[in-house]
């Protein structure tokens, strides 16, 4: 379903089928990076563990699935006063897509 801003909600679902975190975002993409960044963070990007993020697109059957990796990495130098010095960086990369059969 896709709200008046234009964004749309995916919540992200555990291996049981729970669900208890929604991201928003114009695109799957955006959410699972959202979603990505609340991983427990490697040193650097090439030591951080993927691990399979699965979306579901409220309002359908759609499951979107990706593997998604987080890491630490220190803050640019034009960073705002609020940004602490090291920040956390986040990727995924499309599996696929699943439709339930619920």
């Amino acid at each position: 379903m896709v709200r008046e801003d234009g964004k749309r909600n995916f919540a992200l679902r555990e291996s049981d089928g729970d669900e208890s975190s929604v991201f928003s975002g114009n695109t799957p993409r955006q959410a699972a990076l959202k979603a990505a960044r609340r991983l427990d963070p490697a040193s650097s990007e090439d030591a951080a563990d993927r691990t399979e993020l699965r979306l579901r697109e409220k309002g359908t059957d759609k499951v979107h699935i990706y593997d998604g990796w987080a890491w630490n990495e220190t803050a640019p130098d034009d960073k705002p006063d609020w940004m602490p010095n090291e920040i956390t960086e986040a990727n995924v990369s499309k599996q696929g897509i699943e439709h339930l059969d619920e």
